[in-house]
């Protein structure tokens, strides 16, 4: 019993620890990441965050997949609960419209941001930012690939699918730097629009 309770408490506090990093991130970079900083902050022992992850490579890894979990938790998995098609399509451009604007990450988008830090950086959290933001790409795609396919958009799919995510990310790298929600509005209606455009009778 003991031990399962370490391992529960162990548990708890690499969710607590990660739950910090990932709002750091958003705002600091990975590479503002440490484990003392983030025992320091929480009042937690270094050398028990230490044990928990190693190193900071093995932290800024884990902080990813952290902030992919909760990407998914508020932008995919709503999304997939909808009807395919043109109806799921326009939910996820809302819920992910709803994930910048709410904030969900004090830096804005997570990815966008580590993005900018890691693109030209070759290396394992390279490769894993660039999975995490791959993996909504493609899942974008899907999604108008499966409008297209039911008969719901008459579009390019490929183009559409682009179209839409660059208007999401220049609306949340505008709305962090200039502080305001409208260029969050201004998407909305452009991708509202675009859709009614390309929508199928």
């Amino acid at each position: 019993m003991s031990g399962d309770g370490r391992i529960a408490r162990g548990d708890a506090t690499r969710r607590l620890v990660l739950r910090r990093a990932v709002d750091v991130a958003s705002v600091d970079g990975l590479e503002g990441l440490s484990l003392g900083r983030l025992a320091t902050e929480l009042e937690l022992s270094k050398s028990g965050v230490f044990a928990l992850f190693g190193s900071k490579e093995e932290l800024q890894l884990a902080t990813i997949d952290a902030a992919l979990e909760i990407f998914r938790a508020h932008v995919v998995t709503p999304a997939r609960a909808v009807e395919p098609g043109l109806p799921r399509l326009r939910a996820v451009c809302e819920k992910w419209l709803d994930y910048f604007q709410q904030r969900i990450f004090p830096g804005g988008c997570f990815f966008f941001n580590v993005g900018a830090e890691f693109d030209a950086r070759p290396g394992r959290v390279h490769d894993a930012v660039a999975a995490a933001s791959g993996a909504f790409a493609a899942f974008l795609r899907e999604t108008v690939d499966e409008a297209v396919a039911l008969g719901h958009v008459g579009a390019d799919a490929e183009a559409l699918a682009f179209e839409l995510h660059a208007l999401g990310r220049a609306a949340n790298a505008d709305a962090v730097l200039h502080g305001t929600p409208d260029f969050y509005i201004l998407a909305r209606r452009v991708i509202r629009a675009r859709l009614d455009a390309v929508a199928r009778a």
